[in-house]
């Protein structure tokens, strides 16, 4: 029997991550605080776990997606987390937890006998259903090539570095950019919407110009201009992602002054749209904070 990769954290992520896996024929043991994130897998045939310390007493391997990295620490660290499992020899983070976490958590294993690998993923969730993901890793090498077929079930495996944390910064610096396009395109949609412009027609002429970007060549086309708002990631995670990221350029004595720009217009949009909505209501709040005078980016086959 092949051995069992435990995979903790069953998120809009998670989900499709692990399931990935179970096709790939890996046999699967699984752990999530709800009861209901599991049951599509073990429908499948993996193994549900009681908690995070019995995943890793039967997996050598653990892959974690956890929404944030105070969560990353505890079920990595806590009483009847990972480190606590009697067979595990490696954990792999595919979450945004941060440099500084990373390093922390690397130290805290490394005394146990554990190896952290530091691999964060992007791509969103339709990469995580169809496997494009970008995965970030950082540590050793020989840890690297031997996780790589693995890795690669999940998507395209790059090496960033040795260190902890090099894998968390590179992911910190995508969603820089990422949170950065969709907040500008979404005001330069509203600039030309109110001007006038056809937003269907705007998104076209941008994807065949200068200006696209992966706000312009997937969030506006598929969840924007609809009017559905369900790109699948909260606008509590970016906010994290770009505070997580400012705070690493603030310890680095660094400036950045269209990233804190970028930061608060995030900030903002979490405070007035809900934290846990999806990211791409940004839009929204744009739309709403231009004030009356303001127009909805609609496009033309846009629910009512």
């Amino acid at each position: 029997m092949t051995d069992p990769i435990g995979f903790v954290g069953l998120g809009n992520m998670g989900v499709p991550m692990a399931g990935r896996l179970l096709d790939a024929g890996h046999a699967l043991v699984v752990y999530d605080t709800r009861d209901e994130a599991t049951a599509a897998l073990t429908a499948r045939g993996a193994r549900r776990a009681a908690s995070a310390s019995e995943v890793a007493s039967l997996a050598e391997t653990v892959l974690v997606s956890l929404p944030t990295p105070d969560v990353v620490r505890a079920v990595a660290l806590g009483p009847n987390g990972i480190a606590a499992g009697t067979r595990v020899r490696r954990l792999v983070d595919l979450s945004t937890s941060g440099p500084r976490m990373a390093a922390e958590i690397a130290r805290e294993l490394g005394t146990r006998g554990i190896t952290f690998v530091d691999s964060p993923v992007s791509g969103g969730v339709a990469g995580a259903r169809a496997g494009t993901l970008a995965v970030m890793t950082a540590c050793e090498r020989t840890e690297f090539e031997q996780l790589k077929p693995l890795l690669a079930v999940i998507g395209k495996p790059f090496y960033v570095g040795e260190r902890p944390g090099l894998g968390q910064m590179m992911k910190l610096v995508n969603n820089l950019l990422s949170g950065a396009a969709l907040a500008i395109t979404s005001e330069a949609m509203l600039l030309g919407a109110k001007a006038g412009l056809d937003p269907d027609t705007m998104i076209d002429v941008l994807n065949a110009g200068s200006g696209r970007n992966s706000a312009t060549q997937d969030k506006f086309p598929r969840s924007i201009l609809p009017r559905r708002f369900d790109a699948g990631f909260a606008t509590r995670l970016m906010y994290k992602d770009l505070k997580l990221c400012l705070e690493e350029a603030e310890a680095l004595g660094l400036t950045l002054s269209v990233a804190s720009a970028v930061r608060q217009l995030w900030q903002a949009t979490a405070s007035e749209m809900g934290a846990d909505r999806d990211f791409t209501t940004i839009m929204q709040y744009v739309e709403r904070a231009a004030g009356p005078g303001g127009v909805e980016v609609r496009g033309r086959d846009a629910q009512r």
